[in-house]
């Protein structure tokens, strides 16, 4: 019977070209990871940033099935070094799964190692409590949850809307459990704020802003759930670019403003580059028609596909191509019972994505799929895509790049293994180092 290691190590032989390093990073990404005792954080009290929680789940089972992980949280990420695979630095975001081969704990010497198949394959660094994690707003609320960051502290993740206003079977994305994830923290009493204020986003950046001395944040990254109506009177271009216009004015030119929103009419478009925001993610999630429509069903009936893919285009006429880098969702093209059956299809439909939006000096990037529990495409598919699917990924990505004369987008850090720090999926680390 295969074991893990043999399937990572078959693939390493095969894929030589691709950093062993990402074949380890998406496997833990799309599988989850278990931890120890030992290797839970102290929460907001301890001397490791605790996982955040900043806008899904990204766990493989739910808050009351976590046990001690739900209690005292697991790190936001990792970052594995040497082992036997002689890993260069990677940084990985933490998707919690108890059954997982992966599991992380102290050996018995005071070093937390990476086991695979009860075997260390890696040294494990816990990311640093942030000196602006210890301070509180005004009203007591923490920047944990109004301002936290991730990537290693490169980026400000400002969820200013919890839910989704895409709602129940017939809208929600099917693989998305934003909502769920508003429902578990309230249900556990945990502070999860619905609609942040402007003020209270302010406060926080101003906390980060005067205790990150090292300057490790580089920019900040608004979004939140889909707005099909309003929330406080105000359409999705203005709700969420009151906080960039907020930021910018002052903050000028202290972050890269980013923003993840739907696929909006240009004017729109026009109302976020000129509130500030400098990079627009428009997610197109997946490409096949047939998988858009029954996936994103919420999407398709609101804007639909074409006309959604044409609004990113025409985007770029706002924001210049290189910075429109819409995401999709990768590894959901597999996802049953409607997914492709085979990794040459599924690689076959997303690289003709890629070059669509390529083609057209655009640059997708893409989020590792986990499988979330509660939602529809996580309840059918507990192990995801398969590890082959998301290497050949990596290779077909560097290859339409570079066929395009694209280069690493702008917004996202360092590229190449050992530099990048975009810790939900390894296209950055498998990118040329600059």
């Amino acid at each position: 019977m295969q074991t893990r290691t043999d399937l990572i190590e078959d693939l390493m032989g095969r894929f030589p070209h691709i950093p062993r390093e990402a074949v380890i990073k998406e496997d833990l990404l799309r599988g989850g990871m278990a931890f120890d005792d030992s290797a839970l954080t102290d929460n907001e009290g301890g001397e490791v940033k605790p996982k955040s929680y900043f806008i899904f789940s990204f766990d493989h089972r739910t808050l009351p099935e976590l046990g001690s992980a739900a209690l005292r949280r697991p790190p936001e990420e990792i970052v594995l070094t040497g082992g036997p695979y002689e890993l260069r630095r990677t940084v990985v975001s933490v998707r919690v799964n108890p059954d997982s081969p992966y599991r992380v704990k102290d050996g018995g010497d005071g070093v937390l190692r990476l086991y695979l198949d009860d075997r260390p394959i890696a040294d494990v660094g816990l990311p640093p409590m942030p000196e602006y994690y210890r301070h509180t707003l005004g009203n007591g609320k923490s920047v944990m949850e109004v301002a936290p960051t991730i990537q290693w502290g490169y980026l400000i993740y400002l969820t200013v809307f919890r839910v989704c206003q895409y709602f129940g079977a017939k809208e929600e994305c099917q693989y998305c459990d934003i909502n769920h994830n508003w429902r578990q923290h309230k249900a556990a009493g945990r502070p999860y704020t619905g609609v942040k204020p402007v003020d209270e986003v302010l406060e926080a950046m101003e906390i980060i802003d005067r205790y990150d001395t090292a300057g490790a944040s580089h920019a900040y990254t608004l979004t939140g759930g889909s707005i099909t109506s309003k929330v406080d009177g105000l359409a999705e271009a203005d709700f969420y670019g009151r906080y960039a216009k907020a930021i910018e004015e002052r903050f000028p030119g202290r972050w890269i403003g980013k923003v993840v929103a739907q696929a909006l009419p240009k004017a729109d478009v026009q109302r976020f580059h000129d509130y500030g925001i400098r990079i627009y993610h428009p997610n197109y999630e997946v490409w096949d028609k047939r998988l858009f429509e029954l996936h994103c069903p919420g999407k398709e009936r609101y804007v639909g596909r074409e006309e959604w893919h044409r609004r990113i285009l025409d985007s770029a006429e706002v924001f210049g191509p290189r910075n429109v880098i819409p995401n999709f969702v990768a590894g959901i093209e597999m996802a049953e019972p409607y997914g492709f059956r085979t990794v040459d299809e599924a690689i076959q439909s997303t690289t003709e994505g890629l070059q669509y939006f390529m083609s057209r000096g655009i640059t997708p990037r893409f989020t590792t799929w986990c499988p979330e529990p509660t939602t529809p495409l996580g309840k059918m598919n507990p192990a995801g895509a398969p590890l082959e699917y998301h290497i050949r990924l990596l290779e077909a990505y560097r290859a339409t790049m570079e066929a395009n004369g694209l280069s690493s987008p702008p917004g996202y850090g360092p590229p190449g293994a050992g530099n990048a720090v975009f810790s939900v999926s390894s296209f950055m680390d498998t990118l040329p180092a600059n």
